[in-house]
């Protein structure tokens, strides 16, 4: 089909249904433009694609963790002061986030019923150290800096999203300026809001809870399940984050490097989009038969980078090892083979929480 552009490379690879379920959305009614990122893989809908349309809308594109992207955070915490077994037992004494009280900031009551909170799946928070910097002068606008820990928070506008999207599952699109499209929009850019304060809350109590309150600093955050008007049409982004906001995040697994990067002005090719992270390798429902004997109850809790996991969860752990995600180093290679990224540094995973 003409209208669908794949951003991949040799070695990237990308599964048959993932790529046919990019055709599906490339053949609705008004899509002028599809896009496949090189994490694209199967879900609902695809994820790390990029539909642009004209005179219409579709909110089961987008799903229901609508605003769901990646915050980048300077902790105040320098590295030589970081305590790795004294942080991992105190994250071991909480099963979950919502243990800890939620203080909402906010004058208006919050729509997110779990506010304060991160979600299951592929969300967590993980505490990240430079690894290495390619471009100092980004790095120094951005206030990235070496000397300290990071956390990187992925998480969404938790049910809020969802019953959003409950209105609108069964429709075939909403006209552009129709009533119902303005209402959705309405809903849509408040599941944005709250979804990015949900991050900041969440940020805010897990220091607070590690003793190290009201230090942190917001260096990036970058949505990736979300509607962007741009001129006449709008950018479903649905696994991509756009690339006209300035550097953004691009993780892989936790047992693997995170990006920081720079888009250039050559984007218009990926509808000025970028990936959001590694994508899926393996369906969560295959990946413990695929490892059970590679690790056990203690191994699977570390990883080859030496950094450690807190989750009490086991099977979402099986879930989401690393080997469940491609190679982040591909994925990049690819966005860089097609001239839509300069790297600015790398950040090595220290501890990832989820709960």
């Amino acid at each position: 089909m003409s209208n669908i552009t794949i951003i991949t490379s040799e070695k990237n690879w990308i599964e048959d249904t993932a790529i046919n379920q990019l055709k599906g959305l490339a053949a609705l009614p008004g899509a002028v433009h599809t896009v496949g990122l090189p994490d694209l893989h199967a879900g609902k809908s695809p994820v790390g694609a990029v539909v642009v349309t004209k005179g219409v809308i579709y909110p089961h594109i987008i799903g229901g963790d609508i605003g769901c992207g990646m915050g980048l955070y300077s902790t105040g915490v320098e590295c030589r002061r970081f305590k790795l077994e004294r942080w991992v037992t105190k994250l071991n004494n909480i099963r979950e986030l919502a243990d800890i009280q939620t203080v909402n900031p906010y004058e208006e009551p919050s729509p997110i019923y779990d506010l304060g909170t991160i979600g299951g799946g592929n969300h967590f928070a993980e505490f990240q150290v430079v690894e290495k910097v390619y471009d100092q002068e980004t790095c120094a606008a951005l206030e990235l800096d070496e000397r300290q820990v990071m956390l990187l928070l992925h998480s969404g506008s938790r049910s809020y999203g969802q019953r959003i999207l409950n209105e609108y599952k069964d429709c075939h699109g909403l006209a552009a300026e129709s009533e119902p499209m303005q209402r959705y929009l309405a809903n849509h850019d408040q599941a944005l809001l709250w979804a990015a304060r949900n991050r900041e809350i969440v940020v805010n109590k897990l220091l607070g809870y590690l003793g190290y309150m009201s230090q942190f600093q917001k260096l990036i955050d970058c949505q990736h399940n979300f509607i962007e008007q741009k001129g006449d049409v709008y950018i479903h982004r649905k696994g991509a984050v756009s690339a006209e906001m300035g550097p953004v995040i691009i993780p892989g697994s936790r047992g693997s490097l995170t990006y920081v990067v720079k888009p250039t002005d050559n984007t218009e090719v990926s509808a000025f989009s970028l990936s959001h992270g590694a994508g899926r390798k393996w369906a969560r429902s295959l990946c413990k038969s695929r490892i059970r004997n590679k690790y056990d109850r203690d191994t699977i809790r570390q990883t080859k980078l030496k950094s450690r996991v807190v989750c009490h969860d086991t099977e979402l752990l099986f879930q989401e090892v690393p080997e469940a995600y491609k190679n982040i180093d591909t994925v990049i290679a690819s966005l860089l083979q097609f001239g839509l990224i300069h790297v600015v540094a790398t950040l090595r995973p220290v501890l990832t929480y989820k709960g």
